[in-house]
């Protein structure tokens, strides 16, 4: 992180606590059962251990995205978690589920477009793109 500009610090920060926010927030619904839940994961077939797992993937991500070294790995898993949610948008679910007007689908796409511009910000610090880097400034 020593390598940002400030400003690029400050968007890395609102970019990752805007995801953190988001997937911390969803893990009520997943792990208290909420029937908005239950039906997103019965019709992906994926109920009820798809959103366990989904929930504590979520969390991880979330975690690591608020430490400074795994900035990178919270966006990383962020960004394939929201991918999956994402493809079960477009080709299972629809873009509206059970009458939210696409909110739920817009967090999926604001946490991967935050955790694509968290990932360009660090690549510096993913380990094989580091050593690339490093390597080639030798």
């Amino acid at each position: 992180m020593n390598s940002l500009t400030k400003i690029q610090k400050i968007a890395s920060w609102i970019c990752r606590l805007a995801a953190a926010v988001i997937l911390l927030q969803t893990l009520f619904f997943k792990f208290t059962g909420a029937p908005e839940s239950i039906y997103i994961f019965t019709q992906v077939g994926m109920e009820p251990w798809g959103r366990y797992g989904s929930g504590v993937a979520e969390l991880i991500a979330a975690i690591l995205l608020l430490i400074n070294r795994s900035a990178w790995a919270g966006a990383l898993l962020a960004l394939g978690i929201m991918g999956g949610a994402l493809v079960s948008h477009l080709t299972v679910l629809g873009i509206v589920v059970q009458n939210d007007g696409g909110l739920l689908f817009g967090l999926a796409l604001t946490v991967a477009v935050c955790s694509l511009v968290v990932l360009f910000l660090h690549r510096r610090e993913i380990p094989l793109i580091s050593q690339f880097f490093k390597s080639k400034n030798s």
